[in-house]
């Protein structure tokens, strides 16, 4: 992927899909920063991508970075990036009554904020060197909201105009900035659940998932969840110079869970 020896921030990389996004990208060669607040999680994720990718030289960036103070910290440990990838985020199903303003206040905080002051770090010095990457990870939830979560939707659908807005100041250059949008995807914690729903039944796991899939997710075109690794694959050829003619693309990765054309 031409990627040898380029160095990226994965924000919430110790687990998930920041996790397979670092270990795609490390596959290429790329030193990763690896990002999470918890020091033991990003020092096991560090000596696993050591262990599995010994040419490359992941780093510790532990870091809060909703916190403004913590992420100047991160600035003056690692002032220049070639890759960012907003990842970190939050979730919870809640009902719309029951989101106070200070609900709203976090979640805008955590998922968008923490991310625009990245960037806005960041960007400039890509510009400056006519090279660099921006990913959002976000989510089918930004252009179809399901109602269960709308707290997050909005974030969700904020990051991809922001995404719009950062993209139209790479004119002319060789930097990008877009967004994958992953459908329902197996995380740790998600997997942790269906084992929990079906706990009393003595069926593999393909089978928790196919039943799940069809109570609870009818609409989904592939009836499965989505493995992080592809999207973590996915990842990695945005970031690639093969990718340079995608601007400001929402990439809808949902597995046909949204009905629409766009």
């Amino acid at each position: 992927m031409e990627l040898l020896h380029k160095t990226a921030l994965v924000t919430g990389s110790t687990k998930g899909i920041g996790k397979a996004i670092a270990k795609e990208l490390a596959k290429e060669g790329v030193n990763i920063l690896i990002n999470g607040r918890n020091y033991e999680e990003v020092e096991r994720t560090i000596q696993e991508i050591k262990s599995e990718f010994p040419l490359t030289s992941p780093q510790n960036a532990i870091a809060d970075i909703v916190d403004v103070q913590q992420r100047e910290e991160l600035f003056k440990r690692f002032p220049n990036v070639d890759i960012l990838v907003n990842n970190m985020g939050i979730y919870e199903i809640m009902q719309y009554e029951d989101v106070t303003d200070e609900i709203w206040q976090k979640y805008f905080e955590t998922n968008v904020l923490a991310a625009n002051g990245l960037c806005k770090h960041y960007l400039p010095k890509m510009l400056d060197n006519n090279d660099g990457r921006i990913i959002f990870i976000a989510s089918e939830e930004a252009v179809m909201p399901s109602g269960q979560m709308p707290q997050y939707s909005m974030t969700k659908s904020m990051l991809l105009s922001l995404a719009k807005s950062l993209s139209i100041l790479t004119k002319g250059t060789e930097v990008t900035v877009n967004t994958i949008l992953p459908g329902p995807t197996l995380s740790e914690n998600v997997q942790d659940i269906i084992e929990g729903i079906y706990i009393d039944e003595n069926i593999t796991f393909s089978e928790k998932e196919k039943q799940f899939m069809i109570n609870n997710l009818p609409q989904s075109e592939i009836q499965r969840f989505i493995r992080p690794i592809e999207i973590g694959k996915l990842a990695a050829f945005l970031c690639s110079p093969y990718a340079s003619a995608f601007r400001a693309s929402p990439i809808r990765m949902d597995g046909g869970m949204v009905p629409t054309i766009f």
